[in-house]
C-alpha cells in the first residue's frame, strides 16, 4: 500500500505542471513514510528448540494472578501456538496438560529446574516469569499506558548443568502506542488484548527468525495489509 502510494505521487509530480516545490516536499514525505515502513529480518535469539518436544510455563506473583486470573493461560497458549507454527520440527506440550501440572504440584515453582523438565518429560521448558504487568501508570487509573515485562528462561534437559538456564532474557513491551490516552477512549479489555499480543510475539519472536520494523518508534502496522 506505501509502495502504491509512493508512486502515485511520483506520477502526480510528473503530470501536474507547475506544481514545483508542493510535489517535491510531497514525495519526499512520500519517501520518508516508506522508510518509516521497512521491516528487517532478525535472527532467533535462541534456535535450539527446533525438533524438540517443548513446555511453555509461565509464572507470576500472586498479586498480578490474582488481578488477571486468566493471564498465565493466555500467555502460555498464545506463545506455543506461535512455536508450533514457526518453529521448525517443534512439538509443543498441551498448555492445559502443562496448567493441571502446575495446579496439582505443591510449589512447583521452588523445584529445581532438572526436577521441573524431568517431571514435565520434555526436551525443554520455556520458563516466563511475569514481573510487571499493568494496563495505567502508577497512581493514574485515568489514563492507559499498558507495561508487561517479563524473564523467559529456556532449560535444556541435555545441557551442561539442568538446575541452571541454558539461557535468559528480558523482554518489556507497552501498549498502547498512543501516549496520555484517556480512560474514555479506549476499553479495558482492547488495552488488555493488545498488550498481551505485542509480549505473546515479542516472546516468541525469540525463537525464530521474524520480521521486525526497522524504525519501531515510526511504524504503523495498520498501513500494512500484514504486519
Amino acid at each position: 500500500m506505501t509502495r502504491f502510494i509512493l508512486i502515485a505521487g511520483m506520477l502526480v509530480a510528473m503530470l501536474v505542471p507547475g506544481s514545483g516545490c508542493q510535489i517535491a516536499y510531497l514525495a519526499g514525505g512520500m519517501a520518508q513514510s516508506f522508510e518509516y515502513q521497512k521491516r528487517i529480518e532478525v535472527l532467533a535469539e535462541y534456535d535450539g528448540l527446533e525438533h524438540q518436544s517443548v513446555a511453555v510455563v509461565v509464572d507470576s506473583d500472586l498479586g498480578i494472578l490474582y488481578q488477571y486470573p486468566k493471564l498465565a493461560e493466555t500467555v502460555s497458549s498464545g506463545v506455543g501456538n506461535l512455536l508450533a507454527r514457526e518453529v521448525s520440527g517443534v512439538k509443543v506440550l498441551m498448555p492445559t496438560y502443562v496448567r493441571e501440572w502446575q495446579f496439582t504440584t505443591p510449589r512447583w515453582n521452588a523445584m529445581p529446574y532438572g526436577e521441573m523438565i524431568q517431571a514435565l518429560n520434555v526436551d525443554r521448558i520455556v520458563l516466563i516469569d511475569i514481573h510487571t504487568f499493568r494496563l495505567n501508570p502508577p497512581g493514574n487509573r485515568w489514563i492507559w499506558d499498558g507495561e508487561c515485562s517479563a524473564t523467559i528462561g529456556v532449560i535444556e534437559r541435555d545441557g551442561l548443568t539442568t538446575d541452571e538456564f541454558a539461557d535468559a532474557y528480558h523482554v518489556t513491551v507497552s501498549f498502547p502506542t498512543v501516549k496520555q490516552l484517556d480512560r474514555d477512549s479506549a476499553t479495558q479489555d482492547s488495552i488488555e488484548t493488545g498488550l498481551l499480543a505485542q509480549f505473546i510475539k515479542h516472546t516468541a519472536w525469540l525463537f525464530y527468525p521474524h520480521l521486525e520494523p526497522k524504525y519501531p518508534d515510526k511504524y504503523k502496522p495498520e498501513v500494512d495489509a500484514n504486519p
